[in-house]
């Protein structure tokens, strides 16, 4: 069984306690409370050297002490805090850095509200789960075989055909219906290979709706996007080797990955608010006029400065857009500033609880928003940002990837879409 060391503040009076078990136990995982007495508590705090006013937070660094000295063993670690809280936002990020200086085990950190719930948080203890379990799997560099990967997203169903370590068939199109999706994205991969799903040796499933076709597909890999995105960005980017950081802005929520050598060791995903999201891009492409494809070079060709948008929430986001076209701003001007929006919220929620590490890898149907990757080359700073050929593609990819892995052949045919 998988040990998670749970490192929080707040979880048992605010009622999120028995959620985070509830996520972990759903994948064949245990959470332990690392050990820390009073004496202990004083000493670790002490050493840790962040002078926080609250007891409960001083309990929190030391159970963090505890497992980076060795007193407390575990196999990944989960570190929450409640979101209204701005102190222990501060001590999660440095308990967070602290741990991944003093240990190897992989980290996720988390703002929890008081209405948290189990589904919220099973793709993060899943993802720790698998690295933990699936260590060697995920290490894995090259596809093998005649592999199906499919990525159920939340917005788009996404499909690869691949052959000997090469992308043969692809599938992309908006997400309606799980399986009627899967389904159509399947016969636009397999269009023009030659190979029909019966030849298929293997099939890998992740995003939301993993569980629903992965049984309906009896598919020999089913696993969550953390791991598998990471997994498909790294090998499409060409730095399998290495450390590297991995941002998707999607439809819905985002996910920021940093990986060793192909595996994950910390992440983060959520989002506060759809405003820091590629829905407020869909939004900001249909009030410009253009389709979503054609804002990236709309952006490109305009000047955030001269129209800037500043709400964090979705629907003052778009007041602010329809007051600046009001004002006589272009649409190249408000669709570069939209961008920078998004890119300023991802840095704001997201990349600023994880030590980004070079390169950059930027993927996801987001990536093919030049605007958007221009901008956040700029929130961090110049930095350069890899947008691999595929990008888009990338679930599926790693999908495709590691169920060449697992070794015998599924019986297929008894489930067809």
């Amino acid at each position: 069984m998988v040990k998670i060391a749970q490192i929080s503040c707040g979880t048992e009076y605010s009622g999120v306690q028995k959620e985070i078990e509830k996520a972990a136990s759903t994948f064949g995982a245990e959470i332990i409370i690392p050990e820390a007495d009073l004496d202990y508590i004083d000493e670790a705090y002490h050493k840790f050297g962040f002078n926080a006013a609250s007891s409960s937070i001083r309990l929190m660094i030391a159970r963090a002490m505890s497992l980076a000295e060795g007193k407390s063993d575990a196999d990944a670690v989960f570190i929450a805090t409640c979101f209204r809280c701005a102190e222990g936002a501060l001590v999660r990020n440095e308990v967070r850095r602290f741990i991944q200086q003093n240990t190897n085990l992989p980290v996720v950190t988390y703002s929890f509200t008081e209405r948290t719930k189990a589904d919220e948080l099973f793709i993060r203890m899943e993802a720790l789960s698998t690295i933990v379990a699936r260590k060697s799997l995920l290490a894995r560099e090259k596809q093998e075989g005649l592999t199906l990967g499919i990525d159920s997203g939340s917005t788009t169903t996404k499909v690869v055909l691949m052959e000997n370590n090469k992308i043969i068939g692809t599938g992309w199109l908006p997400t309606t219906d799980v399986i009627a999706s899967a389904q159509e994205g399947m016969d636009q991969a397999f269009q023009d290979t030659g190979y029909k799903f019966d030849d298929v040796e293997g099939v890998g499933v992740t995003g939301y709706g993993r569980l629903n076709i992965g049984k309906h597909l009896n598919a020999a890999l089913i696993q969550e996007e953390l791991s598998v995105n990471s997994k498909g960005a790294v090998y499409l980017a060409g730095h399998q080797q290495g450390e590297a950081t991995v941002l998707d802005i999607g439809g819905m929520d985002n996910k920021v990955i940093t990986v060793n050598d192909g595996i994950p060791d910390n992440f983060t995903m959520g989002g506060i608010c759809a405003g820091a999201s590629g829905r407020f891009l869909e939004i900001t492409a249909r009030r410009l006029g253009v389709d979503i494809s054609e804002l990236g070079p709309l952006a490109l060709k305009g000047d955030f400065k001269k129209s800037l948008l500043n709400s964090y929430c979705i629907v003052f986001g778009i007041q602010d857009l329809v007051t600046s076209l009001a004002a006589g701003n272009t649409k190249e001007d408000v669709a570069a500033a939209a961008c920078l929006s998004v890119a300023e919220q991802v840095y704001e929620q997201q990349l600023q609880e994880i030590d980004v590490r070079e390169p950059l890898i930027q993927v996801g149907g987001t990536s093919l928003i030049g605007g958007l990757v221009e901008a956040v080359s700029t929130v961090l700073g110049g930095m350069e940002v890899i947008v691999p050929e595929n990008s888009q593609h990338i679930g599926a990819v790693g999908a495709a990837l590691l169920v060449s892995g697992l070794g015998d052949r599924k019986e297929f045919g008894a489930k067809k879409l």
